[in-house]
């Protein structure tokens, strides 16, 4: 079987949007301005297939700063990138006034100036975390197979035409064209969510010959008054930017492309919080385990692992002030937690090749007796997926650290998981996972 993988990227690309905290279908409708912008200045034919992709990619990085960026300033992650890039903040008063307004809001004023003046936010910091970001988004590219010239696009995203840019301040040329024009898109489809088509569009002029290439922000603002292009970033983003896939580039991928894909957005989904950074292919390894134990055939396995990997998608949207929360989660904290479930789902949905487990691979936190989350099934609603997932989880999670315990070792993990098979877990895959881990902790002796 093959498909497209503009279906698969452009519909997980919602995950990135909401790490970014950015509204859904935010880099598909940045893909649909890059692309048009791209059309209308001439760029050649073999830059838009590396383009297209660079720009549903563009965040793919995006995680790997949240927990430093939580650690830095002790608030939500999502909300600080999202206030900073709705700013000039190459302008060192808007950058530091951002800086402090994300800086630990709820504790009193000489307490938010001790933190903030003990990292001095500045330039060494912002170069960091658009590092950390752009370097794994391009490693992120080469691990679904695109194009070196897709991983250099991403790599060069926050660069600015005079130089001003980061990581490596390169400057006009030196800068990918696709770079520029994804550095130019993503800000106006911002501004445009924000502000309207206009202050968009004044944002891109007033910049250009500093953040943006000059002749792209001319191609932009000749489309000014074709109002049926801008209208129809309206509608379903994803619909929107696969018309702009170049025809004669489209891109299949067979089932080993789905395994990388899977592979891809797992460690997006891990590199979220420093507590987790196995985790999603911790699950993998655990759910295969089991699967084999109990003679599970080869293509139901393959399924499952895909499952496992991308369980926690929906953990994308939650801030690293949960996540990463040392003590006891509040009330409103832990129903915050308890989304991630529902919006694993929402995104594995839009993605056809992996649609058909969507509901299962959410269902990771329910249990047999009703009590889990967030639809709170019971045994009868609930395959075997879902009951492998769970305890796959569960023993996963308790034999890693995690901000508020040490690692238990896998006997105290059993011992503990043991009280609630047949309540909580299934009896049959909690036993199928005791003899598994059994046999692996053999192994690796």
């Amino acid at each position: 079987m093959e498909v497209r993988l503009s279906e698969i990227i452009s519909a997980l690309s919602y995950a990135l949007d909401v790490t970014e905290g950015q509204p859904a279908g935010h880099a598909a409708r940045s893909c649909a301005i890059g692309m048009r912008i791209a059309k209308v200045a001439g760029v050649c034919d073999d830059e838009l297939s590396s383009l297209y992709y660079a720009l549903l990619l563009k965040d793919a990085g995006c995680s790997a700063n949240a927990g430093t960026v939580y650690e830095l300033f002790g608030s939500d992650d999502r909300a600080f990138k999202r206030d900073r890039k709705r700013t000039d903040y190459r302008s060192t008063r808007v950058n530091a006034a951002t800086a402090f307004r994300a800086t630990l809001p709820d504790a009193s004023l000489l307490t938010r100036l001790r933190r903030f003046g003990g990292f001095a936010f500045g330039g060494d910091t912002t170069d960091r975390l658009v590092a950390i970001r752009c370097e794994r988004g391009a490693d992120i590219a080469r691990m679904i197979d695109l194009p070196e010239s897709t991983a250099a696009a991403i790599l060069a995203l926050d660069e600015h035409w005079d130089g001003g840019g980061a990581p490596f301040g390169r400057a006009g040329a030196e800068i990918p064209i696709a770079a520029r024009v994804m550095g130019l898109a993503q800000a106006v489809e911002i501004h445009l969510a924000h502000r309207g088509l206009d202050a968009a569009l004044d944002m891109a002029a007033e910049r250009a010959g500093r953040w943006f290439d000059p002749e792209l922000v001319a191609a932009l603002l000749s489309t000014r008054s074709d109002r049926a292009f801008w209208d129809s970033l309206g509608g379903d983003a994803v619909e929107v930017s696969k018309a702009f896939e170049p025809a004669d580039r489209v891109l299949m991928t067979d089932e080993d492309g789905l395994d990388r894909v899977a592979e891809a957005f797992a460690t997006v989904v891990d590199a979220k919080s420093p507590f987790t950074g196995r985790h999603s292919v911790g699950v993998a390894r655990i759910s295969v385990g089991v699967a084999e134990t109990l003679g599970l055939a080869p293509e139901t396995t393959r399924d499952l692992r895909r499952a496992a990997l991308l369980h926690d998608l929906g953990k994308l949207g939650v801030a690293n002030t949960v996540l990463d929360k040392p003590g006891k989660l509040d009330e409103e904290e832990w129903a915050a937690m308890r989304r991630h479930a529902e919006l694993t789902i929402r995104i594995l949905e839009r993605v056809p090749p992996f649609r058909h487990f969507a509901l299962d691979a959410g269902a990771h936190h329910e249990r047999l007796d009703g009590r889990g989350y967030h639809l709170g099934l019971t045994a009868e609603q609930l395959g075997w997926m879902p009951r492998i997932l769970a305890v796959a989880d569960v023993f996963e999670a308790l034999t890693a650290d995690r901000p508020y315990r040490d690692a238990l070792g896998p006997d105290e993990a059993l011992a503990i998981m043991r009280r609630e098979s047949g309540t909580a877990f299934s009896s049959e895959h909690f036993t199928a996972l005791e003899s598994w881990a059994q046999t692996h902790a053999a192994v690796a002796a």
